[in-house]
């Protein structure tokens, strides 16, 4: 596939997949799919957890220029943000919103939380994407520039998806 071509088709996943999982959460009847999925908020934090540890150990691995391991730890932690997508499809099409209990300046702190962490989600799946076809194909000078604003959103939503699971896990009512 042209470059031209492949940039056209990250720009419309890029697109499609935030308007999908928006159509997909606005559905008010939920579909019962078991009291399991109950328990993919929880696999999501792990799930954010490992990215988290591992976009940090692929800086490590290329700082010591380890490329190998890490495309393997990057590919890995690219995986995992599709699960991730998978799994929060699946618990949010089948279970109603939590609403935050807190109170007072925690409450402030968790939808700002939130929303910024919503806000670097849509914004930085273009630029992983990128980074990940750069990378892969060993377009280095490509690579390191869209890594620049990919790696830094790309930590952020993984770390600030964990802390809104924290935040929001004693209001869940199952």
């Amino acid at each position: 596939m042209q470059k031209k071509g492949l940039f056209s088709t990250i720009n419309v996943i890029s697109v499609a997949i935030p308007l999908v999982v928006a159509i997909l959460l606005g559905i008010r009847t939920k579909l019962d799919l078991g009291s399991w999925t109950q328990n993919l908020p929880f696999v999501n934090a792990i799930i954010n957890s490992a990215t988290a540890i591992l976009l940090i150990l692929g800086l490590v691995l290329i700082k010591g220029r380890n490329i190998n391991a890490h495309k393997s730890v990057m590919s890995l932690a690219f995986g995992l943000g599709g699960l991730f997508l998978v799994f929060y499809v699946i618990y949010h099409i089948s279970n109603q919103s939590t609403p935050f209990g807190g109170q007072g300046f925690i409450r402030y702190f968790y939808y700002f939380n939130l929303i910024t962490h919503i806000g670097a989600s849509l914004i930085v799946l273009p630029f992983v994407l990128r980074a990940y076809y750069f990378g892969w194909n060993r377009m280095d000078t490509e690579h390191r520039k869209v890594v620049k604003i990919a790696y830094p959103i790309w930590l952020y939503v993984s770390i600030t998806g964990v802390l809104a699971y924290l935040m929001i896990s004693p209001y869940y009512s199952f």
